[in-house]
């Protein structure tokens, strides 16, 4: 148990979530319980994780979590391991939502993007079909996000452009997708910015400059591609040939590394198998595998082509990274026990706003924490 990385989690706490200032000091090593010095309160050591109020071994639910982030259907697991059916999906959800939490304090941040893909999938649900939207970074083949509806319109596609968004600072971006006009409307309404003018009113929105929209448009024939189109929807093709090679996305405008993000999650998710046994039910169950898979993607999987040589005992060989080594999110490659122990903090405590001078003690935990 180390106090030094751990934070309160009391979130009426003026030190909540802060990290090594010495206010948190070990409770009980028997019970694994730490306690803030300031508050007084005193917490778990799985506070914060999927792991919270578990009565399992760690290493069982690490290992059934890892199954089901690699496309084993619950019912095998069930088979395999005697556990109960909802015992197993309640874990699938708990560690779903730990990685949403994650995903949303660590990958949303803003960065150069410089070149990203898009696309949807058809989901065969029990008795209806869902659609699943992604997107990826090109350049460290980061997953940016997901989201999910029953039907394939303006409103799922206005949910993945936020998380682009989220995720992007305002510098030249290349956005390809498919032929899907809701991606144009979508993107131009999305990458806009409030210009202030000091007068009454909302400010006037300013979209941002050198946004580029390339589109691969698909013609079937019989199931089969008989001719592919390539347009620019907005900016120039100039322009998005430059961005493609400074990201090394190829030469042409594709999609190409989207789809293969969307067969590796038919392969790690159980019910995006085009024939399963393993239909999705409800749609918050795919919203919290999609999430999960998705984080293990980033922090725990190794990509060939993110490999760089490097010099190890003398010897020349090629370093492993993952995505979100490769994006500067992390600095080794994450195992699926430290994504699932990893806590995000709560934001920072802000003192509350009231009339005349603030009492004493506000004053000084004013003074220490903000």
């Amino acid at each position: 148990m180390n106090p030094q990385t751990q934070f309160c989690h009391n979130m009426a706490c003026s030190a909540r979530g802060k990290v090594g200032q010495g206010n948190i000091v070990i409770h009980s090593l028997k019970e694994r319980r730490y306690k803030c010095t300031v508050c007084g309160k005193t917490f778990a050591a799985t506070t914060g994780t999927p792991f919270y109020w578990l009565r399992h071994q760690m290493d069982m639910v690490v290992l059934v979590v890892t199954l089901l982030a690699h496309g084993c259907p619950v019912q095998a697991i069930v088979a395999a391991f005697g556990l109960d059916e909802r015992t197993v999906s309640d874990w699938q959800k708990r560690a779903g939502q730990h990685c949403a939490e994650v995903h949303q304090a660590l990958v949303q941040v803003p960065r150069d993007l410089e070149h990203v893909q898009a696309d949807e999938i058809r989901v065969k649900a029990q008795g209806r079909v869902l659609w699943l939207a992604q997107a990826i970074m090109v350049r460290t083949r980061l997953w940016l996000g997901g989201s999910i509806s029953p039907h394939r319109d303006g409103q799922l596609i206005a949910l993945i452009v936020q998380q682009i968004r989220a995720s992007a600072l305002c510098r030249p971006l290349l956005i390809c997708v498919d032929g899907l006009a809701a991606y144009v409307t979508a993107i131009q309404h999305a990458f806009r910015s409030p210009l202030p003018t000091g007068q009454h009113g909302r400010p006037a929105l300013i979209a941002w400059p050198d946004i580029l929209i390339g589109q691969v448009i698909k013609r079937y024939e019989q199931g089969h591609v008989v001719e592919v189109m390539k347009r620019m929807a907005q900016g120039s093709m100039q322009r998005a040939l430059a961005l493609l090679a400074q990201s090394g996305g190829g030469r042409i405008l594709n999609v190409a590394y989207i789809e293969r993000l969307n067969a590796t999650f038919r392969t790690r998710l159980a019910g995006l198998a085009r024939r399963t046994r393993a239909p999705v039910r409800l749609t918050q169950t795919l919203h919290a595998a999609m999430f999960l898979v998705g984080c293990v993607y980033n922090f725990c999987t190794e990509h060939d082509s993110l490999r760089v040589p490097g010099i190890f005992g003398g010897r020349r060989k090629w370093l492993p990274r993952t995505p979100a080594m490769a994006a500067a999110i992390t600095d080794h490659t994450w195992t699926v026990k430290e994504l699932l122990l990893h806590c995000v903090p709560p934001p920072p405590w802000i003192p509350p706003k009231r009339r005349g001078r603030p009492p004493k003690a506000v004053a000084q935990a004013r003074a220490a924490w903000t």
